[in-house]
């Protein structure tokens, strides 16, 4: 191999690190021909854990790297949020038995068919865009932090070492599922993790608030809050937030909640406890 290919293949290799995957169309952007990745698989450098995607032979296969590979190496605009965002802030111990081993992403572009072919403990849920209108930020290197929280959004490192990955904020992350509460359940989860939102920041919830398109997140997100009498939504800024007209009825026989006209399921203290 002359010197020109073992430096190409440094390269790719340094990309790639233990965790990290490259797909096809990476590859081949990147100036690797099909032949030449075929040489290396067939040489030992590379592995394929499912097709049309590659990663260094002895690396490990991780949720981590996977995700990393997509905000960075792919460019895609995927954020982890909802119940998984929140499971990696600490409060895994209130979501549903194995909800916390889901990872959730939200980003307006559906992640490549290879992620759901990885034989991984884990699984990969795409909850969509999310219920948001504000204008996405590129996942750079040299993001910023504030263009970031501007979104609601941070970097979060998941381990010494390791990539960190962007990430909801509690704010976000707490919005995004209530948007996805459907039945007495998911109320009852969304309560349990509500409860544990004492330290969310005022402006940064306003923020969200106005830019959030679900009428049924927002009433539920700001009734649980007013339920658990948490300090700082009487900081949090409602001009401009658009709570809809009438009533909604978010579990049937529930009972309404006066200020934002939305039906919580009546045993909600017996299920906290």
């Amino acid at each position: 191999m002359s010197d020109q290919k073992i430096r190409k293949l440094n390269r790719l290799l340094g990309e790639l690190g233990d965790t990290r995957l490259v797909s096809s169309r990476w590859l081949k952007a990147h100036g690797y021909s099909n032949s030449l990745v075929a040489r290396y698989v067939g040489s030992g450098w590379l592995v394929s854990p499912a097709r049309g995607v590659y990663m260094r032979k002895g690396g490990q296969l991780q949720w981590e790297g996977v995700v990393r590979s997509l905000q960075a190496g792919e460019g895609m605009l995927l954020h982890l949020g909802g119940r998984f965002a929140l499971a990696l802030q600490g409060h895994e111990h209130y979501l549903r038995l194995g909800e916390a081993g889901t990872i959730t992403l939200y980003g307006p572009v559906r992640p490549p068919g290879w992620v759901d072919k990885l034989s991984m403990a884990q699984r990969f849920e795409y909850r969509g865009k999310g219920p948001f209108d504000l204008p996405a930020v590129p996942y750079t290197d040299d993001v910023s932090e504030q263009a970031l929280s501007d979104q609601g959004l941070a970097w979060h490192e998941t381990g010494q070492g390791a990539d960190a990955l962007v990430c909801a904020t509690s704010e976000r992350a707490m919005l995004e599922l209530c948007d996805g509460v459907s039945d007495a359940a998911g109320v009852y989860e969304a309560d349990a993790l509500m409860q544990a939102m004492t330290t969310l920041r005022p402006q940064r919830v306003g923020l969200l608030l106005r830019h959030c398109r679900s009428i049924k997140a927002k009433r539920l997100f700001l009734a649980l809050a007013d339920r658990h009498r948490h300090a700082w939504l009487s900081h949090v800024p409602l001009d401009g937030v658009d709570l809809g007209r009438g009533k909604r009825a978010l579990v049937p026989g529930g009972r309404l909640h006066p200020t934002y006209q939305i039906t919580l399921p009546g045993d909600l203290d017996e299920h906290l406890a």
